[in-house]
């Protein structure tokens, strides 16, 4: 493209275009240059055929940029297609530039001869009047009605006035969708960093590839516990799919060879193979989509009651407009009554600061799927954790393996790992990855496997029945000998890891010892939350009770139940939530799904098994511990900031209305100062929540710096406005 240097810094260029660009061929531009990994920032400027990049201030980018603008044409940005729809979000230049159109067909009509002008007026006021129309025939006095009446008592005093309530409520429609669209495609981009995986099966091996490397035609493996990555039709294989996501079905459904999968769901119980169909980008869009859209339902109890108000409050404006037309005779006075509502601030400002929260939460490490979750998170007292891959590191290790009548320690190992191949969980991970390290072949030695949650592993091998898992579920319920001293034995080499028992033939063969070591910041993090409020902090495990005590005591836990059955674990959350707790429960596994979709608000970790993702309300997209922390914090600034806004656009608009009826301002400046006040309330809601401060330690001091520091904000906006 033959363009000109207009201006030089380091680490910054500005460009002269031949012509001005459509916003197609700008966004690509934009887009074309931000792929780049020397570009920090593309800003182009369509109509004056402007292009502005920012780089990395050395020589090096500076000819990379230059010499990519010099490759790039027309064609190349006309042909050029977006990887997602949340490219094509609307530009700060698209707002200004429909402010400009606005304002400029404003004062074009307003120079218009008088009859013009009417007649032009009236014919731009039909779309208010019908939208008030059709929402009287529905039986509701909400907004547009509001709006139709305004400007219907603005032509009583003449066009001109009409004129300007509509340009005014034209601007802050205009503000208003510009700065929801910006929300909503902040989140959508936040959403779509997080990494997505599959297991795909590729010269006779399966391997593990990222989501963008996937294309139609391939072979995707999913297994029990995991999620169906992307749309697709299963080829192999039968399983029980959890599709509430997408169908809203309380209920697994069968799918098996033939059946059409979905992206979003997970796999229950069984195995299959899904041939990819549709773009597995799409797919991953599509599911953010989804859960965008079913944000209605997740809406949380102080968001819809603030709703409800703002609706209930409308038939105020115009009973408040009846009674100061009656009593002052003064249209001007009436019009300001009906220009000025709460409607619009309460519902647009609420919407945004959960997206906001939403888009920085997806930024610290976890997704909340709706506000009433960071509600549930904010009011919860108790918080109770599952152990392994939560607590403790997302990787174990094989700390030891201890064989047993006949067998070697390398055949232990072998016949562990090819059972716990694919399973989603830390232990069977850390089994897995021992073998390979020690080059020990371990597929395709068995017949096909059973999963029993929360205790082992069941298959058979040479006609023979094999089985690994907890001492419960190999010595008592498969049945398997130990002499007591043996057993004793076994406990003494433990040294506080937690063995896991193989049988052949319903003889022991072998114990694995896996270390599960406590996370590094666990201690940090439990005094963390102890400071946020939480009054009891509950660890669950189904390892023994030596294990259990060990890992409590280092996390510094108080409470602690080890050997449990998930259906244990979900007994102690209705048993918590019976004695008056709010629960909040965190887990990882399939045989936490049970209690975490019973708990007040549950917390998936990022490692756990998709079904686990599915049953929690909020997963973390990192292995950190911290992002507990996070949420609890930013979930408490979001209900501040929800219950300040409530308080301001009560307070600011009641204000206005007292001025409109005082005659101290217009109906059209009440309009122009309402619709600014929207504008500023969303604006200070979308902004960040958490501060760019270390997050540990956590105390109270600190708590209460955050809520002068909000009350401060919002004095400061309200000062402005």
């Amino acid at each position: 493209m033959r363009c000109v240097i207009k201006h030089s810094l380091p680490g910054r260029l500005r460009f002269q275009l031949p012509e001005p660009l459509n916003e197609h061929d700008a966004i690509a531009l934009e887009e074309t240059f931000l792929d780049m990994v020397e570009v920090s920032k593309a800003t182009a400027y369509p109509l004056a055929a402007g292009f502005s990049v920012e780089f990395d201030p050395t020589p090096l980018a500076r000819q990379a940029v230059i010499q990519r603008m010099a490759t790039l044409s027309y064609a190349d940005l006309a042909a050029w297609q977006p990887s997602d729809p949340f490219a094509l979000a609307p530009r700060a230049r698209n707002l200004y530039a429909a402010l400009a159109n606005a304002t400029a067909w404003f004062i074009i009509r307003m120079l218009m001869p008088n009859p013009f002008k009417t007649v032009w007026w009236v014919w731009r006021a039909i779309p208010f009047w019908r939208a008030g129309l059709q929402s009287l025939k529905e039986g509701r006095l909400d907004v547009p009605v509001l709006d139709a009446s305004a400007i219907a008592l603005g032509f009583t005093q003449g066009a001109s006035n009409a004129g300007e309530t509509m340009y005014l409520l034209r601007v802050g429609e205009i503000m208003e969708d510009f700065t929801q669209k910006r929300t909503e495609s902040s989140l959508a981009q936040s959403l779509l960093d997080i990494p997505t995986t599959a297991w795909v099966c590729r010269d006779g091996q399966e391997v593990e590839v990222d989501l963008s490397e996937l294309s139609p035609g391939d072979r995707v493996v999913v297994r029990i516990g995991n999620g169906i990555p992307v749309d697709g039709t299963v080829t192999a294989g039968e399983a029980m799919v959890n599709q509430s996501s997408l169908t809203g079905e309380p209920l697994p459904v069968m799918r098996q060879a033939g059946d059409s999968v979905y992206a979003g769901t997970a796999v229950e119980e069984g195995e299959i193979c899904v041939k990819v169909t549709g773009d597995p980008a799409q797919s991953k869009i599509q599911s953010i989509l989804t859960m965008m859209a079913d944000t209605e339902a997740a809406k949380s109890a102080e968001q819809k009651r603030i709703e409800n108000i703002a609706d209930k409050l409308v038939p105020w404006n115009f009973a408040l407009a009846a009674v100061v037309g009656l009593t002052t005779r003064s249209l001007m006075k009436t019009a300001a009554c009906l220009m000025v509502d709460y409607s619009c601030a309460l519902k647009m400002s609420g919407a945004i600061a959960v997206m906001a929260a939403q888009r920085e939460g997806a930024k610290h490490g976890f997704m909340v799927k709706g506000s009433r979750y960071f509600q549930a998170v904010e009011e919860a007292d108790t918080i109770v954790f599952d152990k392994t891959g939560t607590l403790t590191d997302a990787a174990p290790k094989v700390y030891h393996v201890e064989p047993y009548n006949g067998y070697t320690r390398d055949e232990a190992l072998r016949l562990a790992a090819c059972l716990e191949e694919h399973f989603p969980h830390p232990v069977a991970r850390a089994v897995v990855d021992a073998a390979l390290e020690e080059g020990l072949e371990h597929r395709e030695l068995h017949s096909a496997v059973e999963y029993v949650v929360a205790h082992g592993i069941a298959s058979s091998l040479n006609g023979k029945r094999v089985v690994i898992g907890s001492q419960h579920f190999v010595l008592e319920d498969e049945g398997v000998p130990v002499a007591p001293e043996q057993l004793e034995h076994i406990h003494s080499l433990a040294l506080g890891t937690s063995p896991l028992f193989l049988a052949v033939d319903n003889e022991l063969r072998g114990v694995l010892y896996i270390d599960d070591p406590l996370k590094s910041d666990a201690p940090q993090v439990i005094q963390a939350l102890r400071d946020e409020g939480f009054k009891r902090i509950i660890m669950l495990t189904g390892d023994a009770d030596r294990t259990a005590r060990r890992v409590a005591a280092e996390a510094g836990i108080d409470e602690y139940r080890a050997d449990l059955l998930p259906e244990d674990k979900f007994e102690l959350v209705r048993q918590l939530q019976a004695e008056g707790c709010n629960v909040c429960m965190v887990g990882d596994g399939v045989n936490d799904s049970p209690a975490l979709a019973a708990a007040n608000v549950s917390i998936a970790m990022s490692a756990g098994s998709a079904v686990a993702r599915e049953a929690a309300d909020i997963a973390l997209t990192s292995n950190d511990l911290e992002g507990i922390v996070r949420l609890r914090r930013l979930s408490r600034v979001l209900s501040r900031r929800m219950k300040q806004g409530y308080r301001f656009t009560i307070g600011y608009n009641s204000i206005l209305l007292a001025l409109g009826i005082a005659g101290i301002i217009t109906p059209q400046q009440s309009a122009f100062f309402h619709n600014g006040g929207t504008i500023g309330l969303s604006a200070m809601n979308a902004r960040a929540y958490l501060p760019d401060a270390p997050l540990l330690p956590v105390g109270e001091g600190a708590e209460e710096t955050a809520e002068q520091r909000e009350e401060r904000e919002l004095e400061d906006a309200t000062t402005a406005l």
